[in-house]
């Protein structure tokens, strides 16, 4: 879908203080346009979510992401940010067995979406190395969704400038694909152009000027589902909101948006931010996988 919606009436933000199983049950049927969340993980942030054990994570979530499903819109998106964590030398399969179980739910797993930590720190355990990216799932209710491409478009790279210039006869057909995934593809489509689509690999640092949780976003990650699937007044979910960064992004983009948190103390921070004037909690750092 092209263009762009302009809205002249007021954008709201609702914050709601409680556990999102609750509360979730309150919001109309397809009334949300995107989900972006990041739950507490497995046995993790356990003096405030309470540390969910990986062999009951499933039936846990399980009652959250039905309550998702009736409220998102057939056109929305929901983008789980979600990582397993290694039990006993191995990785649980949790994550794998949510996203089974959710299909199941009637979700349709379209992407998934990997959140590279470029400035993560060094470590090393005996048998593995530090982990630098976590999983950004997309789940949908319909094959056919809103998604706005050419908001996200990201500057050629050096690669054009040479590979362009020596086209063989091959780059300026469609070539078939060679592992048989039905898509080919024309080089000579992207001369002249000074702008191409991004992969599925985003290259975020982890830290900006927010630290008043212990599991924030970088601004730019929210930010770049909200180009991608909203437009102007469109409705932002985040139910799992922790110190908002989420919602105060939305609200600078002039989207609706609600967050909920069991956290009081969160969630009063939160309306304090949004009713302060600066509401940019830091500057945008976002690397896009090159195309070359």
């Amino acid at each position: 879908m092209s263009g762009r919606r302009r809205h002249n009436r007021k954008i709201t933000t609702d914050v709601r203080v409680g556990d999102c199983r609750e509360l979730l049950v309150s919001l109309p049927d397809n009334s949300v346009d995107l989900v972006v969340t990041s739950p507490p993980y497995a046995d993790q942030r356990k003096t405030m979510y309470g540390g969910v054990h990986p062999d009951q994570y499933v039936d846990w979530f399980l009652p959250i992401s039905e309550q998702l499903l009736r409220v998102l819109k057939p056109t929305g998106t929901f983008i789980l940010n979600i990582k397993e964590k290694v039990v006993n030398g191995e990785r649980s399969v949790y994550v794998l067995d949510l996203i089974l179980k959710m299909r199941a739910q009637g979700w349709l797993w379209t992407e998934e979406f990997i959140w590279h930590k470029k400035n993560c720190y060094p470590g090393k355990w005996p048998n593995r190395f530090r982990d630098a990216w976590e999983r950004l799932l997309q789940f949908n209710k319909n094959r056919k969704f809103h998604m706005y491409q050419e908001q996200v478009m990201v500057p050629m790279g050096d690669w054009a400038n040479s590979r362009l210039k020596r086209l063989s006869v091959t780059d300026k057909t469609r070539d078939s694909s060679k592992v048989g995934s039905g898509f080919g593809k024309n080089v000579s489509n992207w001369v002249d152009r000074d702008k191409a689509y991004p992969t599925n690999v985003l290259h975020l640092a982890t830290e900006c000027g927010n630290r008043s949780h212990s599991a924030t976003f970088p601004t730019s990650l929210p930010e770049w589902f909200i180009k991608l699937f909203t437009q102007e007044g469109d409705v932002v979910l985040d139910p799992f909101m922790g110190s908002g960064t989420t919602l105060i992004i939305a609200n600078r983009m002039r989207r609706n948006s609600i967050g909920m948190d069991t956290a009081p103390e969160y969630c009063e921070m939160v309306r304090k931010k949004l009713n302060s004037v600066d509401l940019y909690l830091c500057e945008p750092e976002m690397d896009y996988e090159s195309l070359g």
